[in-house]
């Protein structure tokens, strides 16, 4: 997959303008490969709630501890970045933020609310965490009415001993609960954790029954020396193979390559999910 590069200008003027708000980027906290192609195309994942999480996720580069306080302008900021830099489709995620009595959603919800009465063209896509499973915290951000409900199931079952205080059932059942309630639902797997082809076939097989509408596939490259080993490096035979497999077991888009990232060109899988 071939990158576009952006200048360091061009990505010192985007930096300062998300600085000058106060934002943070998935981006730049997670370390994301694709960050000079997207930030190229004017587009990013936003970070709200902060960027220290509550969890320590063996492989992820965000920082871990005692969150800050929520900034309530935070959805006003958003707005406006978003205005600036002329987004017709925004990805909003955050850290976990398991301090808050409402996991952040009432957050996410404001965040919705101010997105669309300030920007009613706006296509929004939420990338959430579990809110511990509590189905009132997931109506909250659910009443909305995002455009996508996105919530990262991010390896096979077998492996979550990498991620911290999650549980893959969980996962599943939060991403069910959306689809019932009749919203667009998406989740990403990242390769190279040592998952087999078999177990792979199976978490297809799981996502079809909740009926989850766009899946991401990409391979998972150690950020920071203190993360998770990669056990494998996929091919991009092995990544088309595997989205052959996706879309064979049900699941209606699949987006898979070694730099694909679950926001990665988000509104084109949005786009050809409602062809």
């Amino acid at each position: 997959m071939e990158k576009k590069r952006i200048s360091l200008a061009e990505l010192d003027e985007l930096k300062r303008n998300f600085k000058h708000y106060g934002l943070h980027t998935v981006c730049q906290s997670a370390k994301c490969p694709n960050i000079n192609e997207c930030f190229k195309n004017k587009t990013a994942t936003f970070m709200v709630l902060g960027d220290i999480c509550t969890r320590n996720c063996a492989f992820c580069a965000t920082m871990n501890g005692k969150p800050l306080p929520v900034d309530d302008n935070e959805p006003y900021k958003l707005a406006e970045v978003i205005k600036n830099l002329r987004l017709k489709y925004a990805v909003i995620t955050s850290v976990t933020r398991d301090d808050l009595s409402d996991c952040g959603a009432g957050h996410f919800r404001n965040i919705v609310n101010t997105l669309k009465k300030e920007i009613p063209d706006l296509k929004i896509e939420l990338l959430v965490p579990d809110f511990k499973g509590i189905e009132k915290n997931i109506d909250i951000v659910l009443s909305s009415k995002p455009d996508v409900f996105g919530h990262n199931i991010e390896t096979v079952p077998s492996l979550y001993i990498y991620r911290s205080t999650a549980d893959y059932e969980r996962s599943l059942k939060v991403l069910a609960y959306a689809k019932k309630k009749g919203f667009i639902v998406k989740t990403a797997l990242m390769l190279g954790l040592g998952e087999t082809e078999e177990q792979l076939f199976e978490t297809f097989k799981d996502l079809k029954k909740i009926n989850c509408d766009i899946l991401t596939i990409g391979q998972y490259l150690k950020p920071l020396k203190n993360n998770a080993d990669v056990l494998k490096e996929y091919t991009d035979e092995e990544f088309e193979y595997l989205k052959q497999k996706a879309l064979d077991a049900g699941i209606k888009v699949c987006v898979s390559g070694r730099y694909v990232r679950s926001s990665y060109f988000a509104d084109n899988a949005y786009e050809i999910l409602n062809k």
